[in-house]
């Protein structure tokens, strides 16, 4: 596999991990994407505002408003911060 598919296919792996320990294996509950930010991305959330950064992440990429975070809503958010860190990155003359 390619860096690009081997990329692709942790996302799709990662996601798939997370998703239905609360019932439902094709989204993201609350609960499921705070543990995922806790373990995916540690330095995301700071230490007591998590549930109020979780509340609004999910409202934000709940973009059909069924309170959880579809695969396609997953991808946005993943798409957006490796956008910012490209972009902070570039700031930084670090690429």
């Amino acid at each position: 596999m390619s860096r690009l598919e081997t990329a692709m296919a942790l996302i799709i792996e990662v996601f798939s991990q997370y998703a239905g320990a609360d019932g439902n294996a094709r989204s993201l509950s609350k609960g499921e994407m705070k543990v995922l930010l806790e373990k995916e991305l540690p330095g995301f959330l700071q230490s007591g505002r998590d549930k109020e950064a979780v509340e609004k992440l999910l409202k934000d990429l709940d973009a059909n408003g069924d309170a959880t975070v579809d695969f396609n809503e997953f991808i946005v958010f993943v798409a957006a911060i490796t956008s910012a860190c490209h972009s902070f990155f570039q700031q930084k003359g670090l690429n």
